[in-house]
């Protein structure tokens, strides 16, 4: 476990907050490591584990993450040339880079400047996060891109629906971890929808069928969702740990409090 690479990301659902709990179910050994909903990685930059895949179907983060693992700096100037202020914000958020390059900036940008650090679209796919307006923020963390950009380069990066994924590359003994987008708890609470597709209950019932089939052939599997009873009972043959967490992406600050759980097909390390 590695306590060097930051996410590069402010992810809504994001997992950085959960690394104390998740780290305990690590296993001393396994395979591959695969993580078919990347989002903003943070399991799998605090593992730096070089056998890994990761996938996901934004098209934006995947470019992201294989343009830092060809050349971080190339990313890194063109993000020293970006100014926080509102007017660049929307000048850049209305923007349709096709350079690779170019797109990776302008999604860390939109990403630090914006309300929240809140990765939004809508259902034609368009960023719609408005700006934040904090002078606080640092734009180019060139260090940090450095080391994500070795583990990046020994990592398969692919843009792709998880399930293609997880039934192309998973094998016996390797360690997957299951990110999904959560089930919503209330009328309001849906706000880790990061791409133009929706996740819905069928979807969460055909993953659950899933880790039974990855279960049967032997992989080790980490599952986080909502502490829904819904969920409770799609994996109640499994381990369920129920875990605090914040809602860092919530705008009212009193909101900000909620419940995870992790699932597992074996025990923990104590």
């Amino acid at each position: 476990m590695s306590d060097s690479i930051k996410p590069i990301l402010k992810w809504a659902g994001g997992k950085r907050q959960m690394l104390p709990s998740l780290s305990k179910y690590i296993p001393k050994k396994f395979g591959t490591y695969i993580e078919p909903f990347i989002g903003g990685g943070a399991l799998f930059f605090k593992l730096n584990y070089n056998n890994s895949i990761i996938s996901d179907s934004n098209e934006e983060l995947i470019n992201l993450y294989k343009a830092i693992s060809k050349d971080y700096l190339k990313v890194s100037k063109k993000l020293e040339q970006y100014k926080n202020t509102k007017d660049f914000f929307y000048k850049v958020r209305d923007s349709e880079p096709i350079e690779i390059y170019s797109k990776a900036a302008r999604t860390i940008y939109l990403n630090r400047t914006c309300f929240n650090g809140l990765y939004r679209v809508n259902k034609k796919g368009e960023f719609n996060v408005p700006y934040a307006n904090n002078k606080k923020v640092n734009l180019v963390d060139k260090e940090n891109l450095k080391l994500a950009s070795k583990l990046l380069k020994k990592s398969k990066i692919i843009l792709s629906d998880y399930q293609v994924v997880l039934e192309k590359y998973c094998k016996k003994n390797d360690l997957i971890f299951l990110d999904p987008p959560y089930l919503p708890i209330s009328k309001y609470s849906d706000f880790k929808r990061y791409t133009k597709e929706q996740f819905y209950f069928d979807d969460h019932v055909k993953l659950a069928k899933i880790f039974k089939k990855l279960d049967r052939k032997g992989c080790y599997l980490i599952l986080t969702n909502s502490n829904s009873p819904e969920i409770h009972k799609l994996y109640k043959d499994y381990n369920i740990e129920v875990v605090s967490t914040k809602r860092n992406i919530n705008s009212k600050g009193n909101k900000r409090t909620g419940e995870d759980i992790i699932v597992s097909n074996y025990e923990k390390n104590i």
